[in-house]
């Protein structure tokens, strides 16, 4: 049975929800699932944007035929080509055979890889700046290389001001039969996915972000359609914000992410200390996680809101503890920057935690790692204590810089 939502007046969501994923991209939990957003319009041509995963494609393609009621399929627009979105090109091709595809250069590529069964002669080329009238619709097409993906690309109609963003302005979560931002509790039940969304992503790709931002202020948005989470129709500069922080690598709001790797409690009772410190101190904006217990895509997503980070690691066979490598090594592909960082390590024998992870702090960019390191001997002691105090007030002193 087909479930829709009606756009706007002759625009129709025609996606899907996956309440029974467990990993996006076999890699980041999504305990509240994801949609999949497609979009059809109703015009003297009938417009298909996008399709969906093919986890959903038999409510998707129920959908379709609904809105359609008959009608031909005219053109398919594929705005980008990931699995998630692209998958059931090949099932509408096999159901509206003379349908036109329209996409990028890049995408024909990936289009033959993937065998998604487009013929040539039923595919349209398109590049930045080019035009196609629907009959009362006209949109243009954007580039947005390495947003993020190299074939992708956004469609603008400028008859009302639709942005048909792709991957851009998603979120995880699925909808549970709202569509639009302001029917859920966006900045308080979403934002956290959608941040999570973009940092583990999109995150590695803050300077194309950042131009196709620059392109889209240049357009007069009225509503936002993202190829996952929910459609904007209000309080866009709200989201554009955010993005800009993101993209730019600047901190939300100043905060401290204190993350620890810690094997037999030690380590998380420094971890303790230093928190307890800094509320005692008057800083309360605070937030530990356990990176063995903590997916490294929630302690990414928290990376990129808060100004300061906290590492506290054990050493482990004369290296750092692996889960906390492997979230040092996330923020290294994922280009973070810009932040203040504070170093505990600990050993038993040979502490060197702390010298491995200032090392690959050293070359990330704009990273700033506070001279108050401290170096555990087993377990904190009277000494050490105090110098976590000390670490506290360092924390709070560079609080008082701009980001």
């Amino acid at each position: 049975m087909h479930c829709v939502r009606k756009v706007t007046d002759d625009l129709y969501w025609v996606g899907a929800n996956d309440k029974r994923l467990h990993l996006f991209e076999s890699i980041h939990p999504i305990e509240d699932g994801v949609s999949y957003n497609s979009y059809l319009l109703m015009d003297e041509k009938t417009v298909l944007f996008d399709t969906a995963d093919w986890s959903v494609g038999r409510q998707f393609c129920e959908n379709v035929e609904y809105v359609l009621n008959g009608k031909p399929l005219d053109i398919m627009v594929i705005n980008h080509l990931e699995p998630d979105h692209a998958a059931s090109i090949n099932e509408i091709v096999l159901r509206y055979p003379d349908v036109k595809v329209v996409s990028t250069e890049k995408a024909w590529l990936l289009m033959n890889q993937f065998n998604f069964g487009v013929e040539e002669e039923n595919f349209i080329m398109v590049k930045e700046g080019d035009t196609m009238k629907f009959g009362k619709h006209e949109v243009t097409f954007v580039a947005a290389p390495m947003v993020h993906w190299p074939e992708a690309m956004v469609t603008f109609d400028l008859t009302n001001g639709v942005l048909f963003s792709a991957d851009a302005f998603g979120s995880f979560k699925s909808l549970d039969g709202a569509l639009f931002a302001d029917e859920v509790d966006f900045k308080d039940e979403w934002i956290d996915e959608a941040r999570r969304y973009y940092t583990n992503i999109v995150g590695k790709y803050g300077p194309q972000v950042m131009a196709l931002l620059k392109k889209a202020s240049a357009i007069d948005i009225k509503m936002l359609c993202p190829l996952h989470g929910p459609v904007w129709r209000k309080d866009i500069p709200w989201l554009l914000d955010k993005y800009i922080h993101w993209a730019t690598y600047t901190p939300e709001e100043k905060g401290v992410m204190i993350v620890y790797a810690s094997m037999y409690g030690n380590t998380m009772n420094a971890a303790q200390i230093l928190a307890a410190k800094l509320h005692e101190k008057g800083f309360h904006n605070v937030h530990m996680y356990d990176v063995a217990e903590t997916h490294v895509s929630y302690l990414i997503g928290q990376a990129f809101k808060l100004s300061h980070i906290a590492i506290l690691s054990v050493t482990y066979n004369l290296n750092v503890f692996p889960p906390m490598q492997n979230f040092i090594d996330d923020m290294k592909r994922l280009n973070m920057q810009k932040r203040v960082v504070g170093v505990v390590e600990n050993g038993s024998w040979a502490p060197q935690a702390g010298t491995l992870i200032c090392e690959e702090l050293d070359e990330m960019k704009q990273m700033t790692v506070l001279n108050e390191q401290v170096s555990l001997l087993s377990a904190v002691n009277k000494m050490t204590a105090d110098e976590l105090d000390g670490l506290a007030d360092s924390i709070i002193e560079s609080m008082k810089q701009d980001y």
